[in-house]
């Protein structure tokens, strides 16, 4: 059985920093690629970030790029989000989702993704 489990959610103010864990099991964790989408109230679920099987290749959402980092540990099974400069927008229920094969055009859309996570909350106050 598949499992993804987020950490790390929680209530910062602008300009704070939080980070996210999504530890994985019941897969080959290098065998996916890993993602980080998230959802705000009234809002559909929107891409933040995708990692490479080999963490050697990232991609970003317009909206995050240059203040969130995502990374991953194969040794750990465990893939995190790091987010710096956080605003009151970033404010959302973040999941990971795991997507096997390499990076393609579906990396950034939620239905290519095969496992997801049950999601963490961050609020971001001003």
């Amino acid at each position: 059985q598949v499992q993804l489990v987020e950490s790390g959610g929680g209530s910062v103010q602008a300009g704070g920093s939080l980070r996210l864990s999504c530890a994985a099991s019941g897969l080959v964790f290098n065998n996916y690629s890993m993602g980080w989408f998230r959802q705000a109230p009234g809002k559909e679920r929107e891409f933040v970030a995708v990692i490479s099987r080999t963490g050697g290749i990232t991609f970003y959402a317009d909206s995050v790029k240059g203040r969130f980092t995502i990374s991953r540990d194969n040794t750990k099974n465990t893939v995190y989000l790091q987010m710096n400069s956080l605003k009151p927008e970033d404010t959302a229920v973040y999941y990971c989702a795991a997507r096997r094969g390499p990076l393609n055009s579906g990396s950034y859309t939620t239905p290519s993704y095969d496992y997801w996570g049950q999601g963490t909350q961050v609020t971001v106050s001003s």
